[in-house]
Order: C-alpha cells, then sequence, then structure tokens
C-alpha cells in the first residue's frame, strides 16, 4: 500500500507541495537529499531543475507557512530600498528588497524557512523585517537586474566609487598598549566605521553615537533631531572601533581617562569633503564616541529656506542691514542656531565688511570671514578673542556662545561703539534671554540700549509630501491645542505623519519654528525698571510677536508637520 504525504516523515513546505499535488513524495524527497547536498534551498532546486512549476511553490509556500505572496511584476522597486540591503547579501541568500516603510523592510523571498537570510539583512540594516513570498524564477531575475541598477558601493553620494577600506581621511599611525596598529588597520573594522559615516550621510544625519555598554555595543544615529539605533556589532570590536575613531581623529588613543576633542575629515573625491567634530568620554564600559557631521553647504541654505515667515524674515535682514546691535539666537542644543548665525553671516560677508568669529569650535570653514577657535587652555576665551578682534578694525563680530559676564560686557560694549555683534544664548524663549542677562549681572541700561533682535527657535521635523494624510480632529481638540476661532473657521486641515519609502516615519527634512522679537522702547524700559520675563513676554505679545507655540501651530495650520511633532518641541 502507497503512503501517503500524511503518513510520511515529511512536514513543512516539503509535506505541503506533495499534499497539493505540485510533486510526488519521491521526488521531494530526492530533491531536499540534492538540495542539502548542493547547498540550495528546496524551492529553488525545484524549480531550476524544472521539477515543480515556479508560481505554484510559491503559493503553496505562502499558504503553508501565512507569508503573504507578491508578484514581482506588479511592482516597480525603488533604488534606495535596493541599496538598503549590501548586495552581497542579494547574491548570497537570494533575496530581494521590495518596500521600506518607516523602520520596517519587506523582504521578497523564495523560501521562508530561510531563517539565517531574514536574520542577516535584520543585523546589517537595523530594519524589521517582514518576509513575502516570491516566485523562484522571477526573483533571480529581479536580483540580477538589481544588481545591474545598483551601484556597487555601499554610497551613492554624486553617483561616485567609494571603496570603504581606502577612503582617505585624517589619522596618524600610533599605537596603543592593549590595542595593536594591527587591529587599527583591521580591514573589519575599518569598513565598519566607513560604511556607519557613509550610511550618515547619505541618509542626512547630523549625530552618530558609538555606546558601550556591559553586554552590548550599538551605533545609533540622530535624523531629524531623533536618535534610532542603526547597528549593534560584537561587544569585542567595541575597543577596536574606538581606537581607529580616535586615530582617525588625532586623539591619544593610550589617554582613556579623560574626554577629548577631535576632528575627521572624510574626503570623498576631489571636490568633495565632509568634516566630523568628535568627542570621547569615558564611562563605565569604555569611550562613547560621539560625531557630530558638519555640512557646509548648511550655512548656504539662504534665508528663505530655514523657515521664517516673511514678517519674520524682513525684521532678521533689517537689523542685519543695521551698522551696530545686537542679534541674539537662543534655544537649546540642536536647535540650528549655528545654521541661522551662519545664513546671517553670508548675508553680511562682502568685500566691504571685516568679519571676525570666535567659536568653540568652528564647525564650517566660511571664506572670507575671520574664523577663531577659541581654546581656553592657552588662555585663548570668548572675551580675550573679542579684545583682539576690537583691536582688528571689525565692521561684523559673531562670538558663538556668551556664557559668562566678562564676554557679555565685551560684546555689549561692542556692539554701542558701533560695531554689529552676533551671538547665542541658552533659553527657552526671547523674553526670558533679556532677564538671563540681567541674571549674569549686565547692567540692565547697558542691555536695553545694546541688544536690538533676538530670535528664539527649534526644529521640527517636516511632514512628507509623499504620505502625510489628514488627521480628524475635533474642533474642542484644536482649541486646546491653542488654535484660534479663525484659524478653523477658514477651513483649517491637520495632517499626520504616516510613512513612506522616501520617508522616516513620516517626515523627510525640518523646518524652523521662531520666535523673532525686535526689542522695542518699551521692553528697555521694562528691563531698566526691573520688570520679569512675563511682563516682556506680555509686552511681546501686544506687539505682534508671536511665541514659539503660535509659530509652531501655524506651521501646522499650513501643512508643514504635525500637531505630534509642535507637542515635541515646544510647550504648551
Amino acid at each position: 500500500m502507497a503512503v501517503t504525504a500524511s503518513q510520511s516523515n515529511l512536514a513543512g513546505l516539503p509535506r505541503r507541495l506533495v499534499q497539493d499535488g505540485i510533486v510526488s513524495e519521491k521526488v521531494v524527497m530526492e530533491a531536499a537529499e540534492a538540495a542539502r547536498k548542493s547547498k540550495q534551498s528546496l524551492v529553488a532546486y525545484l524549480v531550476h531543475n524544472e521539477m515543480a512549476d515556479s508560481r505554484a511553490v510559491a503559493v503553496a509556500a505562502s499558504h503553508e507557512f501565512g507569508v503573504p505572496l507578491m508578484d514581482l511584476d506588479a511592482i516597480e522597486i525603488d533604488l534606495d530600498t535596493l541599496r538598503a540591503v549590501d548586495q552581497k547579501l542579494l547574491n548570497k541568500h537570494r533575496v530581494l528588497p521590495l518596500v521600506k516603510r518607516g523602520q520596517r523592510l519587506f523582504l521578497g523571498i523564495s523560501d521562508p524557512t530561510n531563517l539565517q537570510a531574514i536574520d542577516d539583512v535584520k543585523f546589517q540594516t537595523s530594519l524589521r523585517i517582514d518576509p513575502v513570498v516570491v516566485e523562484e524564477a522571477k526573483l533571480q531575475d529581479r536580483i540580477a537586474k538589481a544588481l545591474e541598477a545598483v551601484d556597487t558601493t555601499m554610497s551613492s553620494l554624486d553617483d561616485e566609487d567609494f571603496d570603504l577600506e581606502n577612503l582617505d581621511v585624517s589619522g596618524d599611525e600610533r599605537e596603543d598598549d592593549g590595542v595593536t596598529k594591527d587591529d587599527i588597520e583591521d580591514a573589519p573594522v575599518v569598513r565598519f566605521v566607513n560604511k556607519v559615516l557613509l550610511d550618515a550621510i547619505k541618509r542626512g544625519a547630523s549625530d552618530v553615537h558609538f555606546e558601550p555598554y556591559e553586554k552590548i555595543f550599538r551605533v545609533r544615529t540622530r535624523l531629524d533631531g531623533v536618535l534610532s539605533e542603526v547597528a549593534q556589532p560584537p561587544v569585542a570590536l567595541a575597543n577596536k572601533v574606538c581606537a581607529r575613531l580616535k586615530v582617525m581623529s588625532r586623539m591619544d588613543i593610550a589617554e582613556r581617562r579623560v574626554p577629548q576633542d577631535g576632528r575627521i575629515k572624510m574626503r570623498l573625491s576631489k571636490n568633495r569633503a565632509i568634516d566630523f567634530r568628535v568627542n570621547t568620554c569615558p564611562t563605565l564600559f569604555g569611550e562613547k564616541i560621539v560625531l557630530r557631521i558638519l555640512d557646509p553647504s548648511s550655512a548656504k541654505l539662504g534665508i528663505d529656506a530655514l523657515g521664517y515667515d516673511d514678517i519674520q524674515k524682513t525684521m532678521y535682514q533689517k537689523h542685519l542691514d543695521k551698522p551696530y546691535g545686537m542679534i541674539l539666537v537662543t534655544g537649546p542644543t540642536g536647535s540650528g542656531k549655528t545654521v541661522s548665525l551662519y545664513t546671517g553671516l553670508n548675508i553680511l560677508n562682502t568685500e566691504d565688511r571685516n568679519i571676525s568669529t570666535a567659536e568653540d569650535p568652528a564647525e564650517i570653514n566660511l571664506p572670507g570671514i575671520n574664523q577663531v577657535n577659541v581654546n581656553p587652555k592657552v588662555g585663548l576665551t570668548f572675551a580675550s578673542a573679542l579684545k583682539a578682534f576690537l583691536r582688528q578694525d571689525p565692521d561684523v563680530i559673531m562670538v558663538g556662545e556668551i556664557r559668562d559676564l566678562e564676554t557679555a560686557e565685551i560684546a555689549i560694549k561692542a556692539a554701542q561703539t558701533g560695531h554689529l555683534v552676533l551671538s547665542t544664548l541658552h533659553t527657552n524663549d526671547a523674553p526670558r534671554t533679556l532677564t538671563r542677562l540681567v541674571d549674569m549681572g549686565v547692567k540692565p541700561y547697558a542691555i536695553a540700549t545694546s541688544v536690538s533682535l533676538i530670535i528664539a527657535q527649534r526644529l521640527a521635523r517636516r511632514l512628507c509630501d509623499n504620505c502625510k494624510e489628514v488627521q480628524d480632529v475635533p474642533r474642542e481638540a484644536l482649541v486646546k491645542e491653542g488654535f484660534n476661532a479663525q484659524d478653523i473657521e477658514n477651513g483649517l486641515t491637520v495632517f499626520k505623519a504616516v510613512g513612506c519609502n522616501s520617508c522616516n516615519d513620516g517626515y523627510k527634512g525640518r523646518v524652523g519654528i521662531f520666535q523673532v522679537m525686535e526689542v522695542s522702547e518699551t521692553m528697555g524700559r521694562i528691563i531698566m525698571e526691573g520688570g520679569n520675563a512675563m511682563q516682556i513676554a506680555d509686552q511681546a505679545a501686544s506687539e505682534g510677536v508671536l511665541d514659539l507655540r503660535r509659530a509652531g501651530l501655524n506651521k501646522v495650520r499650513d501643512g508643514l508637520t504635525s500637531l505630534v511633532e509642535i507637542n515635541r518641541v515646544t510647550i504648551e
């Protein structure tokens, strides 16, 4: 009597193939043994040896494992999605990335039992992998076309060919006891570090974090202001990666007890180089290293690209045109203060002006502007740099940050004696900036007569135009969020983030939110009379100055960002 599939030792996909009448039990058992010896999947062996129909096998696999089935002829695959997976993995595992939505990657695979392929792709991309069954015959054809279409390098920057092991980066050849030169120049470590940095540049990240812990070593990048994990290499690599980064940054790799600062210049081609500002900090389980990616193009965006509304832009330009006075930009770290200052400096950077800046450090090189890196260890502080500038016939002075009374007093005197001064402070909004100067010890009358404009700012993630959807929000909720009756009556439309192939969780890029406050005579009197920030804020509101919350709601009204994002970056 013949033995049926249900009575034999067959299980999983082989049993399903026999039950569905696609192949006989004898054929599938022989094919399974032959596939094992030739190190192929059963599906690939059956299809390529014409022992079973490719479509029928795909349907059976989909039903057996509850995995969705997709016809590859019906889908156009985005090049960025293809580049998400290393092409060696495409060839090795015979898989194909189909669609990327946020942190999810839908992976075309003919054999869903190939868990090694799914795990390898998940590790390489740090994405959640959702397998999708596709036909084996079509899969191989599409993989071949994908490999032709995609640049064979890891990055598509400028369509140039980058050698991950031999990128031109600054570095020394010092050795460290415990970490040898061979460790530092170990090809896998070099490739890993270069890949992480190039990926960060390609994605438009602002920072890269290498973080060692007791049992894990993770790498995170900050994209559009939000940190997310991109890799979790073996813990054993932590010291080697750290040493490699320190050599690239020209740091002392033997010194692990104190923080260090360095800089990397990665030359991608004859015409393009990217700078990284690097800082190390000793932690319980090794040195954490953070790299800030310095993008020279951000300083040349132009004032229209920053996100100022028309009134705010006109006010900023008006005070940049003044021959003297002080413009202060305020906000937390990472709120875009430097970009706003550099944009103003680019407007002022003409042949007839002498411009000097004191920065810690100078992030972006600006030709035509005299930039100084402060160095407190040798006595070159913001205050001493300012004193030197005043003896060098300046027209415009930029101070990276006003941190102490001496710097504040010198900057204010410069603004009072015919110089335009630009600087930053760390305060929450524009009115608090004035009282912060008073708290530092600056005389109220000096503030009232020198500070002319204050810009408080935040950066919010910009909604992706391709996938944003209208969000149904009740009228009561809109009013509670801060919208007024006129906004609602004018047909207010609120959008929400969704997520698609061309964005990150529904967002792509960032937009500035600004409070631009001109210091009026009335505000000056409030300061000199000992008024507080609330009184100044009330006066600013009466003069038509939008606070950060209202400016953010205007960006929601204009469809540029979501309510969720504005609630994240502003205070209700």
